[in-house]
């Protein structure tokens, strides 16, 4: 215990210093946008530095989208529970390309395979679509809902919070459930992961022990460096992520007794 408080201690020390620019003073000018993204630059790289892991993390640059994407649902109080999933459709179907990150703990709590869409690729997705019968699989951010029984037994309902992107998924019955055709045995039979209708499908071992934490308002990020999103997408904007940190970091239990007072002008503002 005393180690973990001192742990929390020092990465609060370290934020302290990378975030006081932002922090508004008598009505000075914010810092402008190039320095606000060099500090989230920063904040991402600590944080991502501290992030515990028994396997291998994410790939960095992910990790930062989907972390900035996060912080900007926090700071639009759209985050009920700070677990954040990401998966990385950049990566072979063959691999673990789904973490599941316990953002309060700073740690990577689960790693496995997923699945894309049928007509998405291959081994490989490249192609993403959020049209009904696409059988596609869509990107960019989600916020996981209630869960349900349905066909594929229990299911976890994911809200797309992107226009134009993902907000058709609740139409399209994009869900997160377990699949046999998501599993090493399949891989070994046919040389590649199966596909889905569109659902990031996960391994039927274990899949409602993962639903279950999940569900209730988490965050969930699909990546793939498709410059249509990158360039459509507003959850990749590092001043409005700002605020997603203090909020963040301000409900953290015990917070006000490591910096008292540190963000509430922030957060007023």
């Amino acid at each position: 215990m005393r180690q973990k408080t001192f742990g929390l201690f020092v990465l609060m020390l370290l934020l302290y210093v990378l975030i006081s620019g932002y922090l508004p003073d008598n009505g000075k000018a914010s810092a402008p946008s190039p320095a606000l993204e060099a500090r989230m630059e920063s904040y991402c790289s600590v944080f991502f530095g501290l992030l515990n892991s028994d396997v291998a993390k994410p790939d960095y640059e992910v990790f930062k989208k989907a972390f900035t994407g996060f912080l900007n649902l926090r700071a639009a109080n759209r985050i009920r529970k700070n677990l954040l999933t990401i998966i990385d459709f950049s990566l072979s179907s063959n691999l673990d390309r789904m973490w599941i990150v316990d953002m309060n703990e700073m740690k990577v709590v689960h790693a496995n395979l997923v699945a894309h869409g049928n007509r998405s690729g291959e081994e490989y997705a490249s192609h993403f679509s959020n049209l009904p019968a696409s059988h596609q699989s869509s990107l960019g951010f989600y916020l996981t809902d209630n869960t349900y029984s349905g066909s594929h037994g229990l299911s976890l309902i994911l809200e797309g919070v992107e226009p134009g992107i993902n907000d058709r998924a609740r139409e399209r019955a994009i869900v997160m459930h377990g699949a046999d055709y998501v599993s090493r045995k399949f891989i070994e039979a046919y040389g590649r992961l199966g596909r889905s209708f569109g659902c990031p499908s996960i391994p039927l071992e274990d899949h409602e022990n993962i639903i279950r934490m999940l569900a209730g308002g988490s965050c969930l990020y699909i990546y793939y460096p498709d410059d249509n999103y990158l360039k459509n997408t507003r959850l990749l904007a590092a001043e409005s992520a700002v605020k997603g940190i203090c909020s963040f970091f301000n409900d953290l239990p015990g917070i006000s007794a490591v910096f008292p007072g540190i963000f509430p002008e922030f957060l007023a503002n």
